[in-house]
Protein backbone atom coordinates (compact mmCIF):
# COMPACT_ATOMS: atom_id res chain seq x y z
CA UNK A 1 0.00 0.00 0.00
CA UNK A 2 1.06 3.57 -0.69
CA UNK A 3 0.65 5.51 2.54
CA UNK A 4 1.47 9.22 2.80
CA UNK A 5 2.27 10.69 6.21
CA UNK A 6 1.15 14.22 5.40
CA UNK A 7 2.47 15.79 8.61
CA UNK A 8 5.54 14.85 10.64
CA UNK A 9 8.30 16.74 12.43
CA UNK A 10 11.23 14.41 11.85
CA UNK A 11 13.67 17.33 11.80
CA UNK A 12 13.37 17.51 15.60
CA UNK A 13 16.30 16.55 17.80
CA UNK A 14 14.36 13.54 19.10
CA UNK A 15 15.21 11.93 15.75
CA UNK A 16 18.86 12.98 15.59
CA UNK A 17 20.11 9.55 16.65
CA UNK A 18 18.18 7.45 14.13
CA UNK A 19 16.50 9.71 11.54
CA UNK A 20 17.60 7.66 8.55
CA UNK A 21 16.39 4.48 10.25
CA UNK A 22 13.02 6.09 11.05
CA UNK A 23 12.58 7.03 7.39
CA UNK A 24 13.61 3.55 6.27
CA UNK A 25 11.19 1.88 8.71
CA UNK A 26 8.40 3.99 7.27
CA UNK A 27 9.32 2.99 3.72
CA UNK A 28 9.56 -0.67 4.73
CA UNK A 29 5.99 -0.40 6.09
CA UNK A 30 4.52 1.09 2.92
CA UNK A 31 4.85 4.79 3.72
CA UNK A 32 6.14 5.96 0.37
CA UNK A 33 6.08 9.69 1.08
CA UNK A 34 6.41 11.85 4.19
CA UNK A 35 5.93 15.61 4.53
CA UNK A 36 8.27 17.18 7.08
CA UNK A 37 6.57 20.27 8.51
CA UNK A 38 8.44 23.45 9.44
CA UNK A 39 7.31 25.71 12.30
CA UNK A 40 9.73 28.64 11.86
CA UNK A 41 12.52 29.65 9.48
CA UNK A 42 15.27 27.44 11.02
CA UNK A 43 13.08 24.32 11.19
CA UNK A 44 11.82 24.92 7.65
CA UNK A 45 15.45 24.92 6.53
CA UNK A 46 16.01 21.63 8.36
CA UNK A 47 12.93 20.10 6.70
CA UNK A 48 14.19 21.10 3.28
CA UNK A 49 17.64 19.67 3.99
CA UNK A 50 16.08 16.31 4.90
CA UNK A 51 13.86 16.42 1.80
CA UNK A 52 16.86 17.06 -0.41
CA UNK A 53 18.63 14.03 1.06
CA UNK A 54 15.68 11.60 0.91
CA UNK A 55 13.55 11.17 -2.23
CA UNK A 56 10.56 10.06 -0.11
CA UNK A 57 10.54 13.19 2.06
CA UNK A 58 8.97 16.54 1.16
CA UNK A 59 8.89 19.77 3.15
CA UNK A 60 6.81 22.79 4.12
CA UNK A 61 7.83 26.24 5.34
CA UNK A 62 5.88 28.47 7.69
CA UNK A 63 5.52 30.15 11.06
CA UNK A 64 3.64 28.24 13.79
CA UNK A 65 1.51 30.36 16.15
CA UNK A 66 3.90 29.61 19.03
CA UNK A 67 6.64 31.36 17.05
CA UNK A 68 4.57 34.38 15.92
CA UNK A 69 6.10 36.64 18.58
CA UNK A 70 9.61 36.07 17.22
CA UNK A 71 9.12 36.54 13.47
CA UNK A 72 11.85 38.60 11.80
CA UNK A 73 10.80 41.80 10.05
CA UNK A 74 11.17 40.32 6.54
CA UNK A 75 9.92 36.83 7.35
CA UNK A 76 7.43 36.74 4.48
CA UNK A 77 10.21 37.48 2.00
CA UNK A 78 12.35 34.74 3.56
CA UNK A 79 9.48 32.25 3.37
CA UNK A 80 8.91 33.07 -0.28
CA UNK A 81 12.41 31.84 -1.10
CA UNK A 82 11.47 28.37 0.19
CA UNK A 83 8.42 28.08 -2.03
CA UNK A 84 10.50 28.21 -5.18
CA UNK A 85 12.01 24.83 -4.29
CA UNK A 86 10.32 21.87 -6.02
CA UNK A 87 10.12 19.82 -2.80
CA UNK A 88 8.45 22.52 -0.66
CA UNK A 89 4.79 21.59 -1.05
CA UNK A 90 2.84 23.92 1.27
CA UNK A 91 2.77 27.00 3.49
CA UNK A 92 2.78 25.81 7.07
CA UNK A 93 2.54 25.08 9.80
CA UNK A 94 0.51 28.22 10.36
CA UNK A 95 -2.54 28.86 12.52
CA UNK A 96 -3.68 29.81 16.01
CA UNK A 97 -3.18 28.29 19.46
CA UNK A 98 -5.17 29.95 22.24
CA UNK A 99 -4.51 27.04 24.61
CA UNK A 100 -0.86 27.82 25.28
CA UNK A 101 -0.80 31.44 24.04
CA UNK A 102 3.00 31.37 23.77
CA UNK A 103 2.46 34.35 21.46
CA UNK A 104 -0.06 37.13 22.02
CA UNK A 105 -3.40 36.41 20.33
CA UNK A 106 -3.25 39.57 18.19
CA UNK A 107 0.28 38.66 17.04
CA UNK A 108 -0.88 35.14 16.20
CA UNK A 109 -3.85 36.39 14.17
CA UNK A 110 -1.73 38.91 12.24
CA UNK A 111 0.88 36.30 11.28
CA UNK A 112 -1.84 33.74 10.44
CA UNK A 113 -3.63 36.15 8.10
CA UNK A 114 -0.39 37.29 6.46
CA UNK A 115 0.55 33.70 5.68
CA UNK A 116 -2.91 32.86 4.31
CA UNK A 117 -2.48 35.79 1.91
CA UNK A 118 1.07 34.67 1.09
CA UNK A 119 -0.19 31.17 0.26
CA UNK A 120 -2.70 32.64 -2.18
CA UNK A 121 0.00 34.71 -3.86
CA UNK A 122 2.41 31.78 -4.28
CA UNK A 123 -0.32 29.30 -5.24
CA UNK A 124 0.32 26.75 -2.50
CA UNK A 125 -2.01 25.10 0.02
CA UNK A 126 -1.81 25.88 3.74
CA UNK A 127 -1.31 23.50 6.68
CA UNK A 128 -3.20 24.98 9.63
CA UNK A 129 -2.86 24.39 13.37
CA UNK A 130 -6.07 25.07 15.32
CA UNK A 131 -6.27 24.80 19.09
CA UNK A 132 -9.06 26.44 21.09
CA UNK A 133 -9.37 28.99 18.29
CA UNK A 134 -12.09 27.58 16.05
CA UNK A 135 -13.98 30.81 15.42
CA UNK A 136 -10.86 32.83 14.66
CA UNK A 137 -9.46 30.15 12.35
CA UNK A 138 -12.72 30.04 10.41
CA UNK A 139 -12.95 33.84 10.27
CA UNK A 140 -9.42 34.00 8.86
CA UNK A 141 -10.24 31.53 6.10
CA UNK A 142 -13.38 33.46 5.17
CA UNK A 143 -11.72 36.89 5.45
CA UNK A 144 -8.72 35.87 3.33
CA UNK A 145 -10.91 34.03 0.80
CA UNK A 146 -8.32 31.22 0.94
CA UNK A 147 -10.15 27.90 0.75
CA UNK A 148 -7.07 25.85 -0.13
CA UNK A 149 -5.87 24.38 3.15
CA UNK A 150 -6.07 21.59 5.69
CA UNK A 151 -6.80 21.70 9.41
CA UNK A 152 -4.12 19.29 10.55
CA UNK A 153 -4.59 17.04 13.58
CA UNK A 154 -8.29 17.83 13.62
CA UNK A 155 -9.53 17.65 17.22
CA UNK A 156 -12.70 19.72 17.36
CA UNK A 157 -16.43 19.16 17.00
CA UNK A 158 -18.52 17.66 14.22
CA UNK A 159 -20.23 21.04 13.75
CA UNK A 160 -16.89 22.81 13.27
CA UNK A 161 -15.67 20.11 10.88
CA UNK A 162 -18.72 20.71 8.68
CA UNK A 163 -18.16 24.48 8.73
CA UNK A 164 -14.54 23.95 7.70
CA UNK A 165 -15.42 21.58 4.87
CA UNK A 166 -17.84 24.17 3.46
CA UNK A 167 -14.90 26.58 2.98
CA UNK A 168 -13.10 24.10 0.73
CA UNK A 169 -10.57 23.16 3.40
CA UNK A 170 -9.65 19.54 4.12
CA UNK A 171 -9.28 17.73 7.44
CA UNK A 172 -6.34 15.60 8.54
CA UNK A 173 -6.40 13.02 11.32
CA UNK A 174 -3.71 11.68 13.65
CA UNK A 175 -3.39 8.89 16.19
CA UNK A 176 -5.78 10.91 18.37
CA UNK A 177 -8.63 9.11 16.63
CA UNK A 178 -7.43 5.79 18.10
CA UNK A 179 -8.15 6.95 21.66
CA UNK A 180 -10.42 10.04 21.56
CA UNK A 181 -13.95 8.71 21.13
CA UNK A 182 -15.40 12.17 20.52
CA UNK A 183 -13.67 12.27 17.12
CA UNK A 184 -15.29 9.11 15.80
CA UNK A 185 -18.37 10.86 14.37
CA UNK A 186 -16.16 13.46 12.68
CA UNK A 187 -14.20 10.71 10.93
CA UNK A 188 -17.39 8.90 9.92
CA UNK A 189 -18.89 12.08 8.43
CA UNK A 190 -15.78 13.36 6.61
CA UNK A 191 -15.63 12.13 3.01
CA UNK A 192 -12.37 10.47 1.98
CA UNK A 193 -11.87 12.98 -0.82
CA UNK A 194 -11.55 15.67 1.86
CA UNK A 195 -9.52 13.63 4.36
CA UNK A 196 -5.80 12.99 4.84
CA UNK A 197 -3.77 10.89 7.25
CA UNK A 198 -0.82 12.01 9.38
CA UNK A 199 1.21 11.12 12.44
CA UNK A 200 2.34 14.56 13.76
CA UNK A 201 5.40 12.64 14.95
CA UNK A 202 7.03 12.70 17.42
CA UNK A 203 3.72 13.59 19.11
CA UNK A 204 0.42 11.71 19.51
CA UNK A 205 1.49 8.12 18.96
CA UNK A 206 -1.59 5.98 18.25
CA UNK A 207 -2.67 2.91 20.14
CA UNK A 208 -0.87 0.60 20.87
CA UNK A 209 2.18 2.92 20.98
CA UNK A 210 0.78 5.65 23.24
CA UNK A 211 3.41 7.29 25.40
CA UNK A 212 6.22 6.39 23.00
CA UNK A 213 7.87 8.55 20.39
CA UNK A 214 5.64 8.62 17.34
CA UNK A 215 7.10 8.10 13.88
CA UNK A 216 5.81 8.02 10.29
CA UNK A 217 5.42 4.24 10.07
CA UNK A 218 2.54 4.51 12.57
CA UNK A 219 0.31 6.27 10.05
CA UNK A 220 -0.82 2.72 9.34
CA UNK A 221 -2.69 2.64 12.67
CA UNK A 222 -4.53 5.85 11.75
CA UNK A 223 -5.63 4.30 8.45
CA UNK A 224 -6.80 1.15 10.22
CA UNK A 225 -8.96 3.18 12.63
CA UNK A 226 -10.51 5.17 9.77
CA UNK A 227 -11.28 1.90 7.96
CA UNK A 228 -12.93 0.47 11.07
CA UNK A 229 -15.06 3.58 11.64
CA UNK A 230 -16.13 3.75 7.99
CA UNK A 231 -16.62 -0.01 7.68
CA UNK A 232 -14.24 -0.14 4.71
CA UNK A 233 -11.08 -1.99 3.80
CA UNK A 234 -7.79 -0.43 4.82
CA UNK A 235 -6.71 -0.70 1.19
CA UNK A 236 -9.59 1.51 0.05
CA UNK A 237 -8.95 4.08 2.78
CA UNK A 238 -5.27 4.28 1.91
CA UNK A 239 -5.91 4.45 -1.82
CA UNK A 240 -8.47 7.24 -1.50
CA UNK A 241 -6.68 9.36 1.13
CA UNK A 242 -3.42 9.06 -0.82
CA UNK A 243 -5.23 10.29 -3.93
CA UNK A 244 -6.67 13.17 -1.90
CA UNK A 245 -3.19 14.13 -0.67
CA UNK A 246 -1.76 13.99 -4.18
CA UNK A 247 -4.46 16.34 -5.46
CA UNK A 248 -4.08 18.67 -2.48
CA UNK A 249 -0.28 18.87 -2.44
CA UNK A 250 0.22 19.40 -6.17
CA UNK A 251 4.03 19.39 -5.86
CA UNK A 252 4.00 15.98 -4.15
CA UNK A 253 5.42 14.08 -7.11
Amino acid sequence: MNYIDTHCHIYMDRFDGDRDAVIQRAIDNGVERMICIGVDLPSSEKCLNIAEKHPQVFATAGIHPHEAKDVPHRYLHELEQFYQHPKVVAVGEIGLDFHYNFSDEKEQIAVYLEQLELATSVGLPTVVHCRESDDEILNGIIESKNGNGVIHCFASTLAFSQQILKTGFHLSFTGLITFVNALEDVVKETPLNRMMLETDSPYLAPKPYRGKRNEPQYVKQVAEKVAKLKNMSVEDVVSQTTHTAELFFEKLK
